[in-house]
């Protein structure tokens, strides 16, 4: 069996990894063996803070309508569950972005949860 140098393909591999790694201070970003640690460390937070960013976005919209909410003489809570008796079909997203930018229009929202809530109860 033929013997395999492997220099251009070792080159190659350590070439990609310091360039995933530049922009990170000291020796991360120049050294292989330091920038490996680093790169696959900034993965694992890449994988896991895309999941933390979907909870945290979340919760903001959720402060954000009970903010809103409670200006009206409401809570988060029976607001939601007014929304979902009246048959209203805005997520929380959307919620949000009508409390923050067109609060005349989430007042009216808000006046036809009340009158639900006040038929239902």
């Amino acid at each position: 069996m033929a013997r395999v140098k492997r220099g251009v393909t070792g080159s190659a591999r350590h070439k990609e990894m310091v360039k995933l790694a530049s922009g990170y201070r000291g020796r991360a970003s120049t050294c292989f063996r330091v920038a490996i640690e680093k790169v696959e460390k900034a993965l694992r937070y890449a994988y896991r803070d895309r999941k933390a960013k979907k909870r945290d976005m979340r919760a903001l919209w959720i402060i954000r309508i009970n903010a809103a909410v409670r200006e009206q003489g409401l809570t988060y809570g029976r607001f939601i569950n007014g929304l979902k008796r009246a048959g209203i079909e805005l997520d929380r997203k959307q919620l949000s972005d009508l409390a923050a930018t067109e609060p005349a229009a989430f007042k009216a929202l808000v006046d036809q949860v009340q009158a639900t809530l006040k038929t239902v109860a």
